[in-house]
């Protein structure tokens, strides 16, 4: 009888053992798993921030590409892409620039005298730097995390406007 009892207890010491090696490779499984997801969302928001970026400023520059409608000029010390647009025989502008930690976007008329306050937040970005030559344009911008992503478009148009 007493034997019976120590085969019981070893047996369930033996179940209790393998549930407790069961349940710490599981934890472990599911901590290793918790971690690579985690790595996974980030580099996926980094990619995710980047592409969109660019592909906003390469659409508003496509939407625009007219003989010299598209400038890249200071706009209160920043530098911003200025794309014109005629209506009614009213010139307006749509300004592209980089404002307060965000890619900013105002449409106004071109003779409004707004700020770079007054624009609407597109995307959150921490600085962009534009040049436009022989109707190339350059763009480095500096995404929230700190890397850069950069923008090199030719108009189709083949001419920026003269400011």
């Amino acid at each position: 009888m007493k034997n019976e009892q120590k085969q019981l207890k070893m047996g369930s010491l033996l179940a209790l053992m393998v549930f407790g090696v069961f349940a710490a490779c599981l934890l472990f499984l599911l901590l290793t798993g918790a971690d690579v997801y985690q790595k996974m969302r980030q580099r996926d928001t980094a990619t995710y921030e980047s592409r969109t970026a660019v592909q906003y400023m390469t659409t508003r520059v496509h939407q625009a590409d007219r003989a010299e409608s598209i400038t890249a000029e200071a706009f209160d010390g920043l530098d911003a892409l200025v794309l014109r647009e005629e209506i009614g025989g009213e010139t307006y502008e749509t300004k592209l620039y980089c404002y307060d930690g965000w890619l900013t976007e105002l449409y106004a008329a071109a003779d409004s005298d707004l700020s770079p306050a007054d624009g609407e937040k597109i995307l959150e970005l921490k600085g962009l730097e534009l040049s436009l030559q022989d109707g190339l344009l350059q763009a480095k911008l500096t995404l929230p995390d700190g890397k850069e992503a950069d923008l090199s478009l030719q108009l189709r148009s083949g001419r920026e406007a003269v400011s």
